[in-house]
């Protein structure tokens, strides 16, 4: 059969499945299929699409909830010294990195990495463990952030007093507080709060220890559930329809800008060669930082007025992480006129921020997947039918979170799994890799084919001296200055426990040395040789950038004769 005519049968048998349009993954092009092209990358339908989907992924419950706490915490305006730091020597450059690498080599999270700089492939891959683990616990928030939303839609909400069945005689109504000579004479008794009752009583129903995981809770597991569906639904068809205080700085900015999980790089992979996102990149690292000002301003408006209705210091109201959004949040809200409203707002907000944030994710983690099979994955609904085999994976293992133990679970997952220790090992690889290996030089050219002009050298230099510095002073800070796990400062968890949470957190820091170890034994010839040939770049997606009539950078970097032969072995691999 003829090119032409084999073309218009494959466009006719195709044309309602694989069809590229908004909203939909377009598999594999007919007119690819046929010439033997490598498959079509979807590209964000217009630029708005990628600075919302940047500002949902990292705009999210950290700058609620951990921000207000960790500036309270660390003496307030001190705290702003290390977090600017941090945020232009390490979080600003680091996020215009990873998705500038995504939209120079259009690949997602692991195979960015291969065409970059090969021997350092363990990046990608210590970012999608990172990320896979965080997607199993992180949705676990927006669970009980539902269950509250239910529990919201009655006449009194059922956290505001002591009669229900899940109360204990020490219960003590938060607007008997205000009766200071009531609440003097009892301040020598063990008494709680009807709202910290509800979420360990009711929703957590929690257990002894992590030695006792006990039964599942049935409507928490139905809560997860809906918010996997509601991710699945959102996602499915792509990227269209979607000291102390230093390490706590340090962390904060990594965490609030989502870096070093695969996930901005995945999301720069789908811009435009000629894409301008370094202009973005900047305004977006404003909306983020102003966002969690913004949140401390609102978060210590609302517990100054607890404080001050409860006649207690505002240090006994602050509380970070679950704490903020389960007891201290529901707290207030019981103190509000028209309780009910208010709590039906917040808890919508909560998962507003939060689901997002989970799409940002889940797609960086999928993305960076398909990107290693493309050509089977992205063929027809198997990118669909991957997806929900991967929220399903995910959901079975997040059941051990929503059993009567569950709370010890994702305090281990949460403490150890996407630590700052993580990502500070991650981000430190990645800007050695593109500053001392690539070339920041080299790396700028690409930038300037790209976006037309060459940045300041700030971001040169924060690659090549100041983030790895500070990433490896904040990494070698927090293993000195660690503290074993703890739950509400009383329960001290057991030593295999303890020795769990460091296997997740080893699991991603291990996957840098063992990819360079499996590549260099993978290679043949000389050692030399070989190290040599695994730190030169590849080919970016050729066809992907000429047909915006523009040439990848690489292309016309020189490379001797004796690293062109290996080239055309793994084309041959990969086809």
């Amino acid at each position: 059969m003829a090119t032409k005519e084999k073309l218009q049968c494959l466009k006719d048998f195709h044309k309602d499945i694989l069809k590229p349009s908004p909203g939909k993954s377009p598999g594999t092009r007919p007119e690819d299929e046929a010439e033997g092209k490598p498959p079509q990358r979807e590209k964000w339908a217009s630029k708005i699409d990628f600075v919302l989907s940047v500002a949902g992924g990292f705009v999210g419950l950290g700058n609620v909830w951990r921000f207000p706490y960790l500036c309270y915490k660390n003496g307030g305006g001190a705290f702003l010294i290390p977090y600017f730091i941090f945020l232009f020597g390490g979080g600003l450059p680091v996020f215009f990195l990873e998705v500038i690498i995504g939209q120079y080599t259009s690949e997602g999270g692991i195979t960015c990495w291969e065409k970059i700089c090969p021997l350092f492939a363990g990046i990608g891959y210590a970012s999608i463990v990172i990320v896979s683990l965080l997607n199993i616990y992180y949705i676990i928030i927006l669970a009980w952030a539902t269950y509250y939303l239910f529990q919201s839609f009655q006449s009194e909400l059922p956290w505001a007093n002591c009669n229900h069945s899940w109360n204990t005689p020490q219960c003590l109504e938060d607007t008997l507080r205000r009766n200071k000579s009531l609440w003097i004479s009892l301040s020598t008794a063990n008494f709680t709060s009807p709202v910290t009752e509800f979420w360990e009583r009711n929703v957590l129903s929690l257990s002894s220890g992590i030695d006792e995981l006990g039964a599942l809770k049935w409507d928490l597991a139905l809560c997860l559930l809906l918010v996997w569906l509601v991710c699945f639904f959102c996602i499915w068809k792509g990227v269209k329809s979607t000291g102390k205080v230093w390490i706590d700085a340090g962390t904060q900015i990594f965490f609030s800008y989502a870096i070093c999980l695969g996930a901005m790089t995945s999301l720069g992979s789908y811009n435009k060669y000629k894409y301008n996102s370094y202009r973005d990149c900047m305004l977006l690292g404003c909306l983020n930082s102003g966002t969690s000002f913004v949140s401390g301003f609102a978060i210590f408006s609302i517990l100054g007025f607890m404080a001050q209705e409860q006649g207690v210091d505002i240090a006994d109201v602050a509380e970070s992480g679950p704490g903020l959004a389960f007891i201290a949040y529901p707290k207030a809200v019981t103190m509000m006129p028209l309780p009910t409203f208010w709590s039906i707002l917040f808890f919508i907000m909560l998962l507003l921020l939060g689901l997002d944030s989970q799409f940002v994710e889940v797609e960086g983690q999928i993305t960076s997947l398909v990107d290693l099979h493309p050509s089977f994955l992205r063929k027809g609904f198997r990118r669909e039918i991957f997806i929900a085999s991967i929220c399903c994976v995910s959901y079975l293992l997040g059941l051990t979170m929503v059993t009567e133990g569950g709370m010890y679970v994702f305090q281990l997952f949460d403490y150890y799994a996407a630590s700052g220790v993580c990502l500070l090992w991650v981000a430190f690889f990645e800007c050695f890799a593109i500053a001392w290996i690539y070339g920041s030089d080299n790396f700028y050219d690409g930038i300037e084919d790209m976006i037309g002009y060459r940045p300041g050298p700030w971001m040169k230099y924060s690659w090549a001296v100041v983030t790895p510095l500070l990433c490896l002073g904040c990494f070698i800070f927090s293993l000195v200055k660690y503290i074993p796990l703890t739950y509400n400062k009383v329960y001290v968890y057991p030593n295999w426990a303890i020795g769990l949470g460091w296997s997740l957190a080893l699991s991603s820091i291990v996957c840098v040395p063992l990819v360079m170890v499996i590549r260099l034994c993978q290679t043949e010839g000389p050692f030399l040789v070989r190290l040599k040939y695994l730190l030169t770049p590849r080919e970016p997606n050729r066809w992907a950038v000429e047909r915006e009539g523009a040439m990848p950078y690489s292309s016309r970097m020189s490379v001797n004769s004796s690293l062109r032969k290996p080239t055309h072995i793994i084309v041959e691999t990969m086809m």
